[in-house]
C-alpha cells in the first residue's frame, strides 16, 4: 500500500497557519495584561485617592474650632484669649508660633508642593498624639502637613507649646499619610471683611496672600485641596506623556510608564463660617 505525505505547499500554508493563530494567540495575551495593569493602576491609584481624601477632609474640616460650651477643653491657661487667638487664625503663618517661627502655612515656588498648617481644638493630632493631657481633655492642636520624598506626611504638635505657654511633655511626632504624591496644592476660600461677610468666600487664594487678608480682617472660610497621585511601578506604555495641571498651578509633563490622576476637593469650614457672621 503506497503512502503519501505533505506536499511542500501544503507544508509551508500549515507553518503560515500556525504562525497566524500564534501571533493573534500572543498578541491576545499581550493585550490582556497590558489591560490588566492598567486597571490595577486605576483601581490602586483611587483608591489612595478616596482614602487621602476622606482622611484629610475628616481633619481639615475641623480648623478653626474652638468649643467652650459642649467640649471638656484642659483649663490650664486663658480659655477666651485661646479662643480667639484659633478663630482668628484657622491657618497658621510663619510667626504665629514664638517657638517656632517658621512653622506656618506656604505656597510652593514654581510648582513645588505647598505646606498646610492648621489650628483646631481637638482631642489628639494627625498622629494620635494627645501631649500629655488627661483623656477626657481637648487642648489645642496644630497639624502641619507636607511632602517629602513624594509622600506626604503629618506632624502633630501642641499648640499651647508653640505659643510658649506650656513646656512640651512629649516630642511632636509625624507620621506618612500616602505614598506616590506628585503635586500638592491649596488654595484657600477667603471672606469679605467681618463688618460685611455673609460667611462666604468671595475668591480663592495662595498662601502667600493670607497675611495681607488676616490683616484687613478677611477670614479663610473655605480650604480647597489639589493631589496629583502615582502608581506604584511602571505598568503604562503610552506613546506621548500626558500632561496634567493641579488646581491654579501650570500643567506639568508627567512621565509615560505610570497612571496618574489627580484628586481635588473643596471644604467649607463650618466653625469659621459661623464665626465670621457672629464677628459682625
Amino acid at each position: 500500500m503506497s503512502q503519501r505525505g505533505f506536499s511542500l505547499v501544503e507544508l509551508m500554508i500549515s507553518l503560515v497557519l500556525g504562525l497566524v493563530i500564534s501571533g493573534a494567540i500572543i498578541q491576545s495575551l499581550v493585550s490582556s495584561r497590558v489591560t490588566n495593569s492598567l486597571n490595577d493602576a486605576i483601581a490602586q491609584v483611587q483608591e489612595s485617592g478616596r482614602f487621602i481624601m476622606q482622611r484629610l477632609s475628616r481633619e481639615l474640616i475641623q480648623a478653626g474650632r474652638y468649643d467652650q460650651v459642649s467640649a471638656q477643653v484642659d483649663n490650664s491657661t486663658d480659655l477666651v484669649v485661646e479662643a480667639g487667638w484659633i478663630h482668628n487664625r484657622p491657618v497658621a503663618l510663619a510667626g504665629d508660633y514664638i517657638t517656632n517661627v517658621s512653622l506656618g502655612a506656604s505656597q510652593g515656588i514654581a510648582g513645588a508642593n505647598d505646606e498646610l498648617v492648621v489650628n483646631f481644638q481637638g482631642t489628639a493630632d494627625c498622629t494620635g498624639n494627645r501631649h500629655g493631657y488627661a483623656p477626657s481633655d481637648e487642648f489645642h492642636v496644630v497639624n502641619y502637613y507636607f511632602v517629602s520624598q513624594n509622600q506626604l506626611k503629618c506632624t502633630g504638635y501642641d499648640g499651647r507649646v508653640l505659643r510658649g505657654l506650656k513646656v512640651a511633655t512629649t516630642s511632636a511626632l509625624t507620621v506618612v499619610l500616602l505614598d506616590n504624591v506628585e503635586s500638592f496644592q491649596v488654595q484657600y476660600g477667603v471672606s469679605a471683611p467681618s463688618a460685611t461677610s455673609e460667611g462666604q468666600a468671595i475668591r480663592y487664594v495662595t498662601a502667600n496672600q493670607l497675611a495681607s487678608l488676616r490683616a484687613s480682617n478677611q477670614h479663610v472660610i473655605a480650604i480647597r485641596l489639589g493631589l496629583l497621585l502615582r502608581s506604584d511601578s511602571g505598568q503604562m506604555q503610552q506613546t506621548v506623556a500626558p500632561q496634567y495641571a493641579v488646581l491654579n498651578e501650570t500643567a506639568v509633563t508627567v512621565d509615560k510608564a505610570h497612571y496618574f490622576q489627580v484628586f481635588s476637593k473643596t471644604l467649607t469650614l463650618r466653625n469659621m463660617k459661623n464665626f465670621v457672621r457672629n464677628a459682625q
